[in-house]
């Protein structure tokens, strides 16, 4: 007998109203303004903490979650200080090209391997592709959750607990590198209105950012 499956989503919805109805949304906070560079707050998630067990290893938009590939080193130039000038005249190597200890591609461009990241998809839209600046690595926008509603925050997903733990909360640039589609999002979310982190989610897309920010 096939019980476990129905059980599940009895489970699930139980929880989800159980959010809708006796949780206060977080704090909102003012959108970012849509640059190609953002400053963002990062926390991590994995899919073994208690709050995504009931999901397993699957994102919102129904695929399988996935940890950020390494990023490869890339060479940089060794800026050249002013009491090096003298001698970078005559000698190239004090500004040949070394390897960064600070990488900005991935292993293999052709076909990247995308982190699965979660956040607020009216300000970064399912499917959004973007870089971490520090890491070199990339993510895409494939998740979102209660904390993440109305927040300038991106949780990016990790394979393993110690790699979320050491990665913590941090302050990060991050490079946006293709942009997701807020009417495809907006499709995606429509349905699911009576949760209202998802309902804050809608009136922004909406541009309803007054009953967005009003709504707890």
């Amino acid at each position: 007998m096939r019980i476990f499956p129905l059980l599940f989503v009895a489970v699930l919805a139980l929880s989800l109203g159980a959010c809708s109805t006796s949780r206060n949304l977080p704090a909102y906070e003012q959108p970012l303004a849509k640059t190609n560079f953002q400053q963002v707050r990062t926390t991590a998630y994995t899919h073994t903490e208690a709050d995504h067990e009931e999901y397993g290893n699957r994102t919102a938009l129904g695929g399988v979650l996935h940890a950020a590939a390494p990023a490869a080193p890339v060479p940089r130039a060794i800026p050249v200080t002013q009491r090096d000038e003298r001698r970078a005249r005559n000698d190239y190597r004090s500004v040949a090209f070394v390897t960064a200890s600070q990488p900005f591609r991935t292993n293999n461009l052709a076909n990247p391997i995308y982190g699965s990241a979660a956040a607020d998809w009216s300000r970064w839209p399912a499917g959004t592709i973007f870089r971490v600046v520090s890491t070199g690595q990339l993510y895409r926008v494939e998740d979102y959750g209660w904390a993440l509603a109305g927040r300038n925050t991106i949780d990016l997903y990790m394979a393993t607990p110690g790699d979320m733990n050491r990665w913590g909360l941090r302050q990060e640039l991050i490079e946006i590198v293709q942009w997701g589609d807020p009417e495809e999002s907006l499709r995606r979310l429509a349905p699911h209105t009576k949760y209202r982190h998802i309902r804050r989610m809608v009136l922004e897309l909406e541009g309803k950012h007054r009953a967005a920010a009003n709504l707890d």
